[in-house]
């Protein structure tokens, strides 16, 4: 099944790589930006990497709702709650997968969660009980996903609804990654903190994708 994907501040790193990867698949992609003029250039960027037949379009941010099926949330968290509220009334009725973490700069290797529990349930906690909020690709470092290379990371995906879970993961295979079902919203708590620890171990180790593997469960 295809759908149209709007990307909520699909300029930044990781809504591009994710983007080329599901246009790449046949999906519809919205690029979204509160400047319409960058999401235009992100859009032409991705364009000339991506087969003539891909369907990726750049807009603004709410137009990039509007139009969509599934949006995705792809901005820092500082412009987390601030960018839902204005986008609240426009994602009714949608799924929602937010991939934020929140981090606190400078402290990005300590876990630093809202007193919501995670973003996610920030999330759910500002749009209210008409949005499906799923949190996943956390986890997966866009320096992989611009290029036509397999990812050995996993994406645990955390949401409110086994269907809404279920979609999310058919999109991480889609998009070429390995995906599974982590639960109901509340464990994104540990998703979103796993991020904190991969970037301490990036920093450690001089490298920049660590990543996680579930093993032990047959695929």
């Amino acid at each position: 099944m295809t759908y149209t994907i709007g990307i909520i501040g699909g300029t930044g790193k990781e809504g591009k790589g994710l983007a080329y990867r599901w246009a790449k698949a046949g999906h519809r992609v919205l690029i979204g930006s509160r400047s319409e003029e960058k999401a235009l250039a992100a859009a032409a960027d991705l364009a000339a990497l991506l087969p003539s037949e891909a369907r990726v379009q750049g807009l603004g941010n709410l137009a990039a709702v509007q139009q969509c099926d599934i949006a995705v949330l792809t901005v820092p968290f500082a412009a987390h709650a601030e960018t839902l509220l204005g986008l609240k009334e426009a994602l009714q009725g949608k799924l929602l997968i937010d991939v934020a973490v929140p981090l606190n700069p400078p402290k990005v290797t300590r876990v630093s969660m809202p007193p919501e529990g995670s973003a996610a349930q920030q999330a759910q906690s500002i749009l209210g009980e008409g949005v499906q909020v799923v949190a996943a690709f956390q986890n997966i470092s866009y320096e992989h996903l611009l290029k036509d290379e397999q990812v050995a990371c996993d994406v645990l995906v955390c949401g409110t609804g086994k269907d809404a879970r279920q979609t999310v993961i058919n999109l991480a295979r889609d998009a070429g990654l390995t995906a599974w079902d982590a639960g109901v919203i509340e464990n994104a708590v540990v998703v979103e903190g796993l991020t904190s620890v991969l970037i301490g171990l990036n920093i450690q180790h001089k490298v920049g994708s660590a990543g996680i593997k579930i093993t032990g469960i047959s695929e």
